[in-house]
């Protein structure tokens, strides 16, 4: 579960106001897209819920994980509840697909038997059976990002979060990626996409959080509300 309730954050060496009095929930299970034009605090909402940054004020729990008293030590443990997507895959270019896959669970100490019992399931979930053994530049764009996608499901995360993850793609490799996201959510897993791409957003009959300014403006349901940044 993701809550956010009155989360500002200011960067302290700009002064910036990136989000302000951001209130959100999303529950276990369900799939969410937060749109916003480029500046409007979306990458801040994705720094805010892995831990990256602390927000100035608010609540903010992520997968039980109250992330504005989080100790450092504690963040791996966060992480570990979470998968990240990213636009630009971020893939490992001398290891193959199962490498980089596997590496992924290896970092969290899995052993060698739960790897091999892992990788292959999520690889084929993934639509890449057949590609275990190809390095990253020997895959078209929409495969690396199946890799990607892969890497972020193979430790069973909660909640899955994908940064822009169509921006490299073209709208047919777009629609594939997303139904693929969709396909993740109905297996149980919470997914929220970051995007500001509107028509591949409307293909879908999903819940859309829009944020505009720092401050959301829009999440399918009623209600407003205002607050102020404390000092």
């Amino acid at each position: 579960m993701v809550l956010m309730k009155n989360a500002s954050m200011v960067y302290e060496n700009t002064g910036t106001v990136a989000t302000n009095c951001v209130d959100l929930k999303i529950d276990d299970g369900e799939f969410v897209f937060l749109v916003g034009p480029s500046g409007s605090g979306k990458t801040t909402i994705i720094k805010l819920l892995t831990g990256e940054v602390k927000a100035t004020d608010g609540e903010i729990v992520v997968n039980d994980f109250n992330l504005r008293k989080i100790k450092s030590r504690k963040l791996p443990l966060l992480r570990r509840t979470l998968g990240v997507i990213f636009q630009d895959f971020r893939l490992i270019d001398d290891k193959t697909v199962y490498e980089n896959v596997a590496f992924a669970m290896r970092v969290v100490g899995a052993s060698k038997k739960e790897i091999q019992n892992r990788v292959p399931y999520v690889l084929e979930l993934v639509g890449l059976k057949g590609r275990e053994n190809r390095l990253p530049q020997e895959l078209s764009g929409g495969e690396q990002q199946r890799v990607a996608i892969a890497r972020a499901l193979v430790n069973s995360p909660g909640l899955i979060i994908a940064d822009e993850p169509t921006g490299n793609l073209d709208p047919v490799k777009s629609l594939e990626l997303m139904l693929l996201l969709e396909k993740i959510n109905e297996l149980g897993t919470t997914v929220l996409v970051v995007t500001h791409e509107k028509e591949l957003v409307n293909s879908f009959s999903k819940r859309v959080v829009a944020i505009d300014d720092g401050s959301i403006v829009s999440d399918g349901m009623d209600g407003y509300y205002s607050c102020e940044i404390h000092e």
